[in-house]
């Protein structure tokens, strides 16, 4: 990379990161032109660099695939861990979570694998716990019913008893308290808004009703605060939308919305935007 100007080489040698191939659609699915594997894991007792035997496509006779079934047959120490890390990914893909959240959640359950406290207890719902804790530690969390969505059978009840049970092991082996971050209701906010298809004008003002909250003495929790926020802001909206639906996005019962409500209705001339509804509109809001 030469600078046109003054003819100074900014970059002597780039590295092309794109694919080596092109694939067509009339290519079968089947026929992968990677030449290389993943990335080296640090997890892993080999780094993830091992050697897999595969058949290769086309192959004829038994010979690599029996080469295969001995593979398998021999000791790998790392496949409970493998398998672990795959089910994490494929729970972090379906909630659309970034990889540093991912890898985050594989080092959680590394740590928690090695103290050999998890026998006898629900492998889904340790994993769940593991990726509930890496979104609070990464700042991006998640409520207890989005993880349950996609643990594999685990209750919210096993997940949340398997995150106290993590949390207190690590913080013994560390001898410290475990950093899991704090929520905030606009943590949530802005998804349930989406979920639920609010229009931008509503989202700002909902936003702006939890900012606001925070100021406030209001012993409730994130999530509830964030479902009471919008059920406020809905009422005083042309797109109105009801209680229940609300609650199913949340996860939260309707009537813990409504005490929240109760606790926010008091301040809402304080919590309401000017610009989203005038003082004489905050009496169209319903009466806790």
């Amino acid at each position: 990379m030469v600078c046109s100007e003054c003819g100074l080489v900014l970059e002597a040698h780039s590295i092309d990161e794109t694919s080596e191939w092109r694939t067509f659609s009339n290519e079968s699915s089947s026929n992968d032109p990677v030449r290389v594997g993943g990335p080296s894991n640090p997890l892993l007792t080999d780094g993830g660099m091992s050697t897999i035997i595969t058949k290769p496509n086309g192959a004829q006779g038994d010979f690599m695939s029996s080469l295969g079934r001995w593979q398998n047959r021999g000791s790998n120490p790392d496949r409970s861990l493998i398998i672990a890390f795959r089910t994490i990914a494929t729970m972090a893909d379906r909630l659309g979570l970034v990889s540093t959240i991912k890898d985050r959640a594989n080092e959680i359950y590394k740590k928690v694998e090695d103290l050999k406290s998890i026998r006898g207890r629900s492998q889904d719902a340790i994993l769940a716990a593991c990726l509930y804790i890496a979104c609070r530690q990464e700042d991006k969390p998640r409520t207890f019913k989005e993880i349950c969505s996609v643990a594999n059978g685990a209750s919210k009840k096993e997940i949340g008893r398997a995150t106290k049970f993590i949390v207190k092991q690590l913080e013994e082996e560390m001898g410290m308290s475990m950093e899991m971050g704090t929520i905030h209701a606009g943590d949530f906010l802005r998804r349930f808004c989406s979920l639920l298809g609010m229009n931008n004008t509503a989202v700002r003002a909902a936003t702006d009703c939890v900012k606001r909250s925070e100021q406030l003495d209001i012993r409730k929790s994130p999530i509830s605060i964030a479902a009471a926020a919008i059920y406020m802001i809905s009422q005083l909206s042309d797109d109105k939308k009801p209680l229940k639906d609300i609650s199913r996005v949340a996860g939260v019962a309707e009537v813990t919305i409504r005490n929240s409500y109760k606790d926010l209705y008091p301040h809402a001339s304080k919590l309401i935007p000017e610009w989203f509804a005038k003082p004489e509109d905050l009496k169209n809001l319903c009466s806790p």
